[in-house]
């Protein structure tokens, strides 16, 4: 099966719990479990190719320009994950089954489950650091869906957020990471960069890069000290804890650490750090597990210690610590999983968790007795289980390991942690399964039946059968250890058996079980020593910091963002012109190459009546009719340029948005007094001269700059000259750019039009549905006004150059492509005729004989551009690639039919869809028709200022 359809099918699949929903709670579950049971057969499909030795890859070019590519690759260590994820998936799914209750909501369950699982396989199958990035994300955000799932839990919800926030902080610090290693190998794939390992060692940004990649690695994998997330995350459903502890989540920050093995471990900074990290961790996530009373809590920290354990491994450099950090994974997954499992079998049996309330559980619940304490004794590194295998070969490692110089620091510390963790797995069996059967339990606990009890016993299955014959999976160890070393060493060949002889190893474990049963003995002296002993809680600091942070950036914000426009205008101004005074002054300006040009009389003219209607507008600002007028003038003198330029396009597009915007203004203005009040201060006002002053200097000596001087590099004009025909198959430049090759910046302009029209209707249908609407109706104009609303002459003229205009539009759309014209000017001239209309013969009249809703003009514009665009896919080319050809239909001539022209129609629609509702946003505030004034009544005082509020009536 192909690694996209792989990685696609839980997203894929995570549409179908959902509608399924009301089919019941066996039709989600087993709609789940199909795809995730298809997408790992899929996976095996590659199995044979992966033990052969060979690297599986699928890539599609995305852009290609930034060096994000869609590549996937399956090697080894790709394979031994995806086939956790997915096979231990399939257990959680069918546990789910049976412990979520009747008011859980299924469907949502499981679509979250899909979207969690879909987003790791693509972290573990990802060639590109780029797209590793966006699913790792992706885990965050799923993830946080996943243990806030029961949202009627204060705790749900924290947790919930403590999981985001820790992670997403460390996933921002690991962008940095990946986008600095990236640059150094000079690629974004992961093929490239792990052929590197020379080249980004040596590079001086190797550290910087090294640090918040594993910033990133310890958030997520709960490494001391970001470790205190993940118990709290303990809220979620037990089939999320027992799926992000086994083989999701937290094993991602292992995974990446493992991937990422052969360029950045042997160096001093990455042993020192790892090493620290995952015993630190090691030991302290073994010593709080001892003293939890919930059970999850136990399970939880007892994985904070297990991961600080396999990134001890990892971080010694070695290829043995490498291969037993690979088979810890792998027992890690089988036991942990079993044992939270069991948990939840417990709590939903016994309705606690709370060890305190258990106990002697093991002749009311024989098989989750056997289930729970097989994996807690394989957990503890007891022979004949898995676990002992992997606890052997870290402590073998530990032995020749020194770390600040002292060989005994590190096989101290890893034999203390293995001791509490043997304490804390027999305390797990000893105070929930053994002493006598109790008669308080909450609730009279028994078995579940099979649909909860097997899903853990297979796995403990797993457990035994690797304990006793761990020779079935050697080979296949060595071969992920292979793919995590890469290229860097060789494997030291030394065979996965149960009894290497009377090395140091099996001293150090036999005193850390016989010291844990010691511990028990001990425990309630102990216990009371703990809870009396002063020590920092990570959640109290945890919640202190963000308490300081958030009270940091609100007195930022409030100091900032005080709502006033002009400060933000400030800032914004200053900003930009002191960036670029200081580039000027720190750059290098050559001797001018170009001579001035004559100034004719007409240029002369303009620039004069430019500048008087820009210095009009500065004194006359608070007439709002004036201030719009000069606008206009503006406005016309740039047209003007364009055309003293050569620019025909850009002065028909000036002109007629020019008088589009004109008109809609003059409506938005009916609402508003003509005069602007007096708002600042004479300081403000010199203030806000002076930045301006500064930025007009500042843009005229950038201009003076550009103008009098030759391009450094060839300019793109050349480019799209020359390749306007032959590439887009039109002579009209402008156009060709506007729809072929800056099609998609276009295609973006046309959906922020069609959201800013809708934005417009849905202020106006706020408007109109308040205590606003009542005035508006009864509003008394400032100014006489004519009494003929629609003169005759204006409704005759408008109706009689309608079809002109509409031709006009017509021709200037298909023209568009190789003369001045295109679907954008076509659809502002049709604009300027329909609102004409509405100018002449009222808003009652034009939209009685509207036949098709503007939001559908707008919408069918956008669709139309967006199916051209995703037309180019079925030819194999990018996103809105045009076309065209020439076609001869007798007796016309020859012509040209180019994809291109459809784009431009979604265009045309667009821009005509929106700007008509943006007008009947506005007429609709200003219509009086069909209205009773009564229905609004307002207290009306002839003698008071209609510019001011009017007072409502609550009620008639």
């Amino acid at each position: 099966m192909s690694l996209f359809l792989i990685v696609a099918l839980p997203f894929l699949g995570a549409l179908l719990p959902g509608l399924m929903n009301s089919a019941g709670r066996q039709a989600c579950a087993g709609l789940t479990f199909t795809v995730s049971l298809t997408a790992f057969i899929g996976l095996l499909t590659n199995l044979p190719s992966v033990l052969a030795g060979e690297v599986v890859t699928a890539r599609v070019d995305w852009i290609p320009s930034l060096g994000l590519n869609f590549t996937l690759m399956l090697d080894g260590l790709g394979f031994f994950f995806a086939f956790l994820i997915l096979g231990i998936g399939l257990l959680i799914i069918a546990y789910a089954r049976s412990y979520l209750s009747r008011d859980d909501n299924m469907g949502e369950f499981f679509t979250y489950l899909l979207l969690f699982q879909g987003a790791m396989v693509g972290i573990v199958l990802s060639d590109n650091i780029l797209l590793l990035l966006v699913f790792w994300e992706l885990t965050s955000l799923s993830s946080f869906l996943l243990i806030g799932y029961w949202k009627h839990l204060p705790e749900g919800r924290q947790g919930a957020r403590m999981a985001l926030t820790v992670t997403g902080m460390g996933g921002l610090a690991m962008i940095g990471g990946m986008l600095i290693l990236g640059q150094i190998a000079g690629s974004y794939d992961l093929s490239v960069i792990l052929q590197n390992r020379e080249l980004i060692q040596a590079d001086p940004l190797y550290v910087p890069a090294l640090l918040l990649i594993l910033l990133g690695c310890f958030t997520k994998s709960a490494q001391f000290p970001f470790h205190f997330w993940l118990p709290h995350a303990m809220a979620a459903p037990t089939p999320v804890s027992a799926y992000l502890h086994s083989a999701t989540m937290v094993k991602a920050g292992i995974f990446l650490m493992a991937r990422m093995w052969p360029v950045l471990s042997g160096t001093p900074e990455w042993f020192v750090i790892v090493t620290t990290a995952g015993l630190i961790t090691m030991f302290i996530g073994a010593v709080i597990a001892l003293f939890k009373h919930d059970l999850k809590a136990l399970l939880a920290f007892s994985t904070v210690s297990h991961l600080g354990l396999i990134t001890m491994l990892l971080g010694t450099g070695t290829t043995f610590g490498a291969m037993a950090a690979v088979f810890h994974i792998l027992n890690h997954a089988t036991f942990k999983a079993a044992l939270f499992m069991s948990a939840g079998i417990v709590d939903h049996e016994a309705h606690t968790r709370d060890i305190r309330r258990l106990g002697g559980l093991r002749h009311l619940m024989p098989i989750t007795f056997v289930i729970a304490t097989l994996a807690a004794l394989s957990m503890a590194g007891i022979p004949l289980l898995n676990g002992f295998l992997s606890k052997e070969m870290m402590l073998e490692e530990a032995t020749h390991t020194a770390l600040f110089g002292a060989w005994w620091l590190v096989p101290a510390l890893a034999t203390l942690g293995s001791l509490f963790s043997a304490a804390y797995c027999f305390r797990l069996i000893g105070h929930t399964f053994l002493g006598p059967v109790r008669d308080d339990y909450p609730t009279k606990p028994h078995d579940p039946g099979a649909g909860m009890w097997l899903p853990p016993a297979i796995l403990v299955m797993l457990v035994v059968v690797i304990g006793v014959a761990p020779f079935l999976v050697q080979d296949f160890v060595f071969l992920v250890a292979k793919s995590v070393i890469g290229g860097v060493g060789e494997l030291e060949v030394k065979y996965i058996k149960i009894w290497h002889g009377l090395v140091p190893a099996l001293f150090m474990s036999i005193a850390a079980v016989v010291g844990g049963l010691l511990l028990m003995a001990i425990f309630t002296p102990l216990l009371r020593m703990w809870d009396a002993a002063p020590r920092p809680e990570a959640k109290t600091i945890f919640e202190a910091i963000i308490a300081a942070v958030v009270a940091l950036a609100e007195r930022l914000i409030y100091g900032l963002h005080n709502g006033a426009f002009s400060r933000y205008g400030a800032i914004m101004a200053i900003t930009v012109i002191g960036a670029g005074y200081y580039a000027w002054v720190t750059g290098t300006v050559g001797p001018t190459t170009r001579e001035m040009q004559p100034m004719t009389p007409m240029a002369v003219a303009g620039w004069i009546m430019l500048v008087a209607a820009t210095l009009g507008m500065v004194f006359l600002h608070r007439n709002r009719l004036m201030s719009l007028i000069l606008i206009g003038i503006a406005g016309l003198m740039v047209s003007v340029g364009f055309v003293f330029f050569s620019a025909p396009d850009l002065a028909m597009t000036q002109i007629t948005v020019e008088v589009v915007t004109i008109i809609l203004l003059l409506l938005a203005l009916n609402f508003l007094p003509n005069q602007t009040p007096v708002e600042s201060t004479v300081m403000r006002r010199t203030r806000d001269a002076a930045i301006a002053v500064a930025g007009g200097l500042a843009a005229m000596g950038l201009a003076w700059h550009f103008l009098l001087r030759e391009a450094v590099t060839t300019p793109i004009s050349e480019f799209h000259l020359a390749n306007s025909y032959k590439g887009g198959g039109g002579t009209n430049v402008v156009n060709v750019i506007l729809v072929d090759f800056r099609g998609f910046d276009t295609y973006g302009e046309i959906i922020v039009l069609g959201i800013a029209a809708l934005l417009i209707y849905a202020l106006t249908e706020t408007l109109l549905s308040g205590p606003v609407r009542a005035r508006l109706l009864n509003r008394k104009p400032d100014q006489p006004r004519a009494g003929d609303m629609h003169p005759t002459m204006m409704v005759v003229l408008t109706r009689v150059i309608m079809p002109v205009v509409l031709m006009v539009g017509f021709y200037i759309f298909l023209r568009g492509h190789n003369e001045p014209g295109g679907g954008f000017i076509a659809g502002l001239v049709v604009s300027i005729a329909v609102v004409m209309q509405y100018m002449a013969s009222g808003f009652g009249w034009a939209s009685a004989r509207l036949r098709y809703p503007y939001h559908g003009i707008i919408g069918a514009g956008v669709l139309i551009a967006g199916l051209t665009g995703i037309g180019s896919w079925f030819v194999a080319k990018p996103f809105l690639t045009s076309d065209f050809t020439y076609v001869r239909i007798p007796p016309f001539q020859e012509f040209e039919l180019a994809t291109a022209a459809l784009f431009d129609l979604g265009v045309f629609l667009a821009v005509v869809g929106a700007v008509m509702l943006s007008l009947e946003s506005f007429s609709r505030l200003a219509r009086r028709a069909h209205v009773k004034d009564s229905e609004h009544p307002m207290d009306i005082d002839p003698s008071r200022d209609d510019t001011q509020p009017a007072v409502v009536k609550e009620g008639v």
